[in-house]
């Protein structure tokens, strides 16, 4: 896990508002020089801590089935199971879960037809997959990839896109 410092927090808070912001912009906003802004945005892409890419609504862009899935695995088989469903393209997001599943896979699917091909012919083989349920999303209201850097030092709340009397 790479240590994060103030800098490197504004700089992650200002990208997580606006990923095409300019590094001169940025450099503008926090008194960072843009040489400053420009390599260690580098260092934390390449570290892994930050990824810079667009953010598309699946619903909004001709997929019909975005869908959670719970799944239960065989004991000691999660963690695998979690890489397997990692490598399918259609998932979005895998995590190791507690609780009622061991294992919750966001994936987006053209249609029924495609969400029904993936779940019984490739999902539920996966080695150590014991069970799934599948919770379909009906409306997005909130797609956010924004994980509470806080509001570091040198940038405002305005440009954090907080608004006066919203700071709780």
């Amino acid at each position: 896990m790479t240590e994060l410092d103030d800098i490197d927090r504004q700089l992650i808070a200002a990208l997580q508002l606006n990923g095409r912001k300019s590094f001169k912009e940025i450099a503008e906003e926090t008194g960072i020089p843009a040489s400053s802004v420009r390599y260690r945005v580098q260092r934390l892409e390449d570290s892994g801590t930050l990824q810079i890419v667009g953010i598309a609504n699946p619903l909004s862009i001709g997929f019909d089935r975005l869908a959670l899935i719970g799944v239960r695995c065989a004991p000691g088989k999660a963690r695998s199971v979690c890489k397997e469903m990692a490598q399918l393209t259609e998932s979005s997001y895998v995590v190791l879960t507690t609780g009622s599943y061991d294992v919750m896979v966001e994936v987006v699917c053209r249609d029924l037809e495609h969400y029904t091909e993936l779940l019984y012919d490739r999902l539920q083989l996966i080695d150590g997959v014991v069970a799934t349920e599948t919770f379909f999303v009906l409306e997005a209201h909130k797609l956010a990839y924004g994980w509470g850097v806080g509001t570091p030092a040198g940038l405002s709340k305005h440009h954090m896109g907080i608004k006066p009397g919203e700071e709780s």
